[in-house]
């Protein structure tokens, strides 16, 4: 079992950028594939970014491509996501989520993912 732990979201202006991180508990971080993804006001949680177990493999939403960034480092039981030039569409509560997996495992929907973050509100004004 896995608790995770996201912080660095808050208000930024239109254009500015991120780092979220997401910080995991007990031994075996490096046995997650590990996801980001955020939920709007009215709106479903939806799928942002994904890596795989040691990070050489990552997927991402099409609405973020180019513009987010999604890593890890297994020795400090981190993920993160940094999130550049955003947009008022941007706003959400961001959530990461792990679940265990092979090599080439990085699942893109909620129903994929055992175990989820509190979320973290990113706020971006015009």
């Amino acid at each position: 079992q896995v608790q995770l732990v996201e912080f660095g979201g808050g208000l930024v202006q239109a254009g500015g950028s991120l780092r979220l991180s997401c910080a995991a508990s007990g031994r075996t971080f490096s046995s997650y594939a590990m996801g980001w993804f955020r939920q709007a006001p009215g709106k479903e949680r939806e799928f942002v970014a994904t890596i795989n177990l040691n990070g050489a493999l990552t997927y991402y939403a099409d609405s973020v491509k180019g513009r987010f960034t999604i890593s890890r480092d297994n020795a400090k039981n981190t993920v993160y996501l940094r999130v550049n030039t955003l947009k008022p569409e941007d706003t959400a509560v961001y959530y990461c989520a792990a679940d265990p997996g092979s090599y080439d495992y990085i699942p893109r929907r909620v129903a994929e993912y055992h175990y989820w973050g509190q979320g973290t509100q990113v706020t971006v004004s015009s």
